[in-house]
């Protein structure tokens, strides 16, 4: 299959594939050159992009991605490594969302004193007295 008829089926742009190829996580087994040099994608190549797109939405690196992928070719991990790793990789997540957690909190912070500033000078003027004295949060 062509190039574009794999971004298309895949929801990807040409540039996406081609950096895949290039960064070698896409090789022999999925994409020939034709004596035109154009690319001609095997259906291997689909099942290689999900995969992909699945590391992607859990947040691994470039890095992590070429090492996941070369591990999933040489079948190099146990069941029990794999999910050693997946824990490994929830617990990152969840630290994550605990410092995102804190953003929104002191966010909200700035806005509910924001719009109290409008409404109640004073009453944000205590809003923010009380914050400082609390900048431990």
């Amino acid at each position: 299959m062509k190039i574009q008829k794999l971004a298309d089926k895949m929801g990807l742009t040409i540039h996406t594939i081609r950096f895949y190829e290039k960064e070698g996580l896409l090789d022999d087994r999925h994409v020939q050159r034709e004596s035109n040099n154009y690319r001609n994608y095997s259906e291997e190549a689909i099942e290689r992009l999900k995969l992909i797109k699945k590391c992607q939405s859990i947040g691994c690196t470039l890095a992590e991605l070429k090492e996941i992928l070369q591990d999933h070719d040489a079948d190099a991990h146990t069941n029990l490594q794999i999910i050693d790793w997946i824990l490994s990789k929830k617990k990152e997540i969840e630290s994550k969302k605990e410092e995102y957690d804190q953003m929104l909190d002191i966010l909200n912070k700035m806005l509910e004193y924001r719009i109290q500033l409008m409404d109640d000078p004073q009453k944000a003027q205590e809003m923010q007295r009380t914050w400082y004295a609390n900048s431990s949060d």
